[in-house]
């Protein structure tokens, strides 16, 4: 689907006239050089330099692109540049709207481009992971043959959002959250930039402090904040924005809270020691705290992972997945709503029975490899399936499990070094006083000795 003429007319008026314009739109980048964060994407000969025009074409030319990370880190900011840097034909289409009537029509334009004029066709297409896979199937022809150069953004992970080929055919292109160094910069530049607020408004450190803590990595929220905070500074007739101008803007308190710093630490250390406590209050505390300094949910999601298994186990085995599937939706849906699936996570975690069991056992056996004590494999544990495994003994007198009434074999697994070593010890918290029976029972029915 082409831009049509009122289309084209209103992006000429914006660029002709851009003071109606968003700040956040006003600021973005022209060149390559000028974006901010994703240093990793932009040496040279990547594949955003050689969209551009910066490398060789023909046999070598630039592949299609996915570009998958949170919103505000530059996605739609890069298919910009390109659309801007290139001479290239450029279609934009978004899956929201989009199907496969018009991604055809695209296809069959820049077919004809290329037969009729030479003319390359670079495709941006904004949140793939919206197509369904009949949808993302007719994109296949036209970036395999190279009709057009895809650029797919997505928020959600690909490899379960977009399909296996599309993906073997493109390059997978992952856009990391912004520093605090990078939304620093980019507000700095939008402050002074004559596209931007040209020096009417000043911050000082305090009030830039909170910006980045609103922002978390987000570029275009920073901009937004800046642009409605300077308009209220300048509304009250004043020329530098306030903290308390800024919090009446954004309807959101200071937290004192440092990223970097020991709060970081404090504060994640704090949420876990409260979950592990079982302490629910207090640790949907300490996640309202994160949430608002602008932590990174991913950062809280992996912390809720861990707890899962080193302080819950087998005590409660639902624990885990619940905290699996929180860092999932986490990535999927970003703030504010994660916010909600967090708090699930954190309820469910703080309230569950305790067991340090499964963490205490994994460090035993660490402790014991580390120290030397490993052992050969028993040879009827060995493999037996490639030719002269047999002459070795390798296999031989393995007894199947399954063949058995019990299914289980009185044999030796460990190496003969370790054949007595117990490493897990479960409690009797919760369901894993179950396992505690089971662990009694099946070591019985192996011959093991009882230390």
């Amino acid at each position: 689907m082409e831009p049509d003429l009122f289309t084209a007319a209103a992006e000429e008026r914006q660029e002709k006239d851009p003071a109606g314009s968003p700040l956040a739109v006003r600021m973005r980048p022209r060149t390559l050089d000028e974006v901010v964060g994703q240093q990793h994407l932009l040496k040279p000969g990547s594949p955003l330099r050689r969209l551009v025009g910066e490398g060789a074409g023909g046999p070598a030319g630039p592949s299609s692109v996915i570009l998958w990370g949170p919103p505000g880190t530059g996605k739609t900011t890069l298919a910009y540049v390109v659309s801007k840097a290139t001479n290239k034909r450029f279609v934009e289409l978004s899956a929201i709207t989009a199907g496969v009537k018009e991604v055809r029509a695209v296809i069959d334009g820049a077919r004809r481009a290329t037969g009729g004029y030479g003319k390359e066709t670079v495709l941006f297409l904004d949140e793939i992971h919206r197509f369904s896979k009949a949808q993302q199937d007719s994109l296949l022809p036209a970036v395999e043959n190279r009709w057009v150069t895809l650029i797919a953004a997505t928020t959600e992970n690909p490899y379960f959002s977009v399909i296996s080929p599309l993906l073997s055919r493109s390059l997978l292109l992952t856009l990391e959250p912004l520093t605090d160094d990078d939304v620093r910069g980019l507000l700095r530049r939008a402050l002074s930039d004559e596209r931007g607020l040209k020096d009417a408004v000043t911050l000082p450190e305090d009030t830039e402090d909170h910006f980045l803590r609103i922002a978390g990595g987000d570029a275009r929220r920073a901009l937004t904040a800046l642009e409605a905070a300077a308009g209220a500074a300048l509304d009250k007739g004043e020329t530098e924005i306030s903290l308390t101008t800024l919090e009446e803007t954004v309807d959101r308190a200071a937290v004192k809270y440092d990223r970097d710093g020991d709060q970081h630490y404090d504060v994640a250390s704090a949420l876990i020691k409260s979950i592990r406590g079982s302490d629910v209050d207090a640790a949907l505390h300490y996640l309202a705290r994160m949430i608002e300094a602008g932590e990174d949910p991913r950062f809280i999601a992996r912390r809720l992972m861990i707890s899962a298994s080193e302080d819950i186990g087998l005590a409660d085995p639902n624990a885990l997945p619940i905290a699996v599937a929180a860092a999932q939706a986490v990535a999927m849906i970003g703030f504010p709503e994660a916010a909600l699936t967090l708090s699930h996570a954190t309820i469910a975690l703080a309230l569950a029975p305790k067991s340090n069991a499964a963490t205490t056992a994994i460090g035993a056996a660490l402790d014991d490899v580390r120290k030397g004590l490993a052992g050969a494999v028993p040879p009827h544990l060995r493999d037996g399936h490639y030719k002269g495994a047999a002459k070795l003994g390798h296999a031989q007198g393995y007894v199947y499990p399954h063949d058995l009434a019990e299914g289980i074999a009185e044999q030796q697994y460990a190496p003969d070094d370790l054949k007595d070593r117990e490493y897990y010890t479960p409690t009797r918290h919760g369901a894993e006083a179950r396992y505690a029976d089971a662990v009694e029972w099946t070591r019985t029915r192996l011959g093991r000795k009882r230390s």
